[in-house]
């Protein structure tokens, strides 16, 4: 690998983690995880004699994820260590400070991946039949659990909601997502309805004299204030019960389920993924193993010879 002559690893590293906090917008923690993994490997550089950036080969990163199995580590903490490198030495080619990236032909360790659960469509369908939308209360949260399922959002992005992020028109929201990245979210007939009607009808029913009754947030508490996550969270769990559904429920069941359903019905995977606000198409992949799950699951259910 060609580098810039006399760039040191640690140098590299920082200039890096600098792209990815100005840049990127990367959270704290994302930034400490990069951190920890780059700096165990310039240790293990360090030990092998190679402080400058040229002179790391592919064979030092195999020894490096050798080594990392030596020391007991799990296959995933393997992956996550190889991804980070990956992306440093992606990071480093792009802006021409070494010529080839020596993780290129480096596969990830394979390692069993818990499936995320879902609800299935029926269960959907109860759930979002539960709540009585001809009362204030049930037009508000009936709105929330529509929009969530018809947009896979993450539960911040829900309660953030403004009424002006709304296009009823066009049919699709804007959200701001990790990193403070926006993104523009089709809606379905369904939620567009729902919105519009909740809008109109049990919103302003909500707001409250002297308690941000100019407010714009969309989703609102009885006392006129924005819903929280938590608050929410709370509503969910009283209409799944009430639904008859028995797994634990959060709101991220319902994006999983939201993100499931699309795949299970032929959605291209990228297009899924710019719903959803993922980074990486990796972090989408997972809904193809579901939907592999499922496929199997009928015809163990349905061949006569399964």
């Amino acid at each position: 690998m060609i580098a810039r002559v006399g760039l040191t690893l640690d140098a590299a590293i920082q200039q890096f983690l600098d792209h990815l906090r100005v840049e990127r917008e990367l959270s704290v923690a994302t930034l400490a995880a990069y951190g920890h993994d780059l700096t165990a490997f310039s240790g293990f550089a360090t030990t092998k004699k190679l402080p400058e950036l040229a002179s790391v080969r592919t064979i030092h990163i195999l020894e490096y994820l050798s080594a990392l199995t030596e020391n007991a580590l799990s296959a995933r903490t393997q992956a996550r260590a190889l991804v980070a490198l990956r992306q440093f030495f992606r990071f480093l080619k792009t802006e021409r400070l070494c010529e080839a990236n020596p993780t290129e032909d480096v596969d990830l360790p394979r390692f069993g991946q818990p499936l995320p659960t879902f609800l299935t469509v029926a269960e959907v369908d109860r759930l979002l039949a539960a709540p009585d939308r001809r009362t204030d209360r049930g037009a508000r949260d009936g709105t929330m659990l529509e929009t969530l399922y018809a947009t896979g959002l993450r539960v911040s992005e829900l309660v953030k909601l403004r009424l002006s992020d709304i296009n009823f028109d066009a049919g699709y929201l804007t959200t701001v997502g990790k990193g403070g990245k926006q993104r523009l979210v089709p809606l379905g007939e369904a939620a567009v309805a729902a919105l519009r009607s909740y809008g109109e009808g049990a919103r302003p029913h909500f707001l409250r004299p002297g308690r941000g009754a100019n407010t714009d947030a969309l989703f609102l508490t009885r006392l006129g204030r924005r819903m929280t996550r938590q608050a929410f969270w709370k509503i969910l769990g009283a209409y799944a019960r009430a639904a008859g559904i028995r797994k634990e429920i959060s709101p991220h069941k319902l994006r999983h389920s939201f993100a499931t359903h699309m795949v299970e019905r032929g959605a291209d995977l990228r297009a899924v993924q710019a719903m959803l606000g993922h980074a990486d198409i990796g972090t989408t992949e997972i809904y193809t193993h579901l939907s592999r799950a499922h496929l199997r699951t009928v015809y163990d259910r349905f061949h006569p010879r399964a």
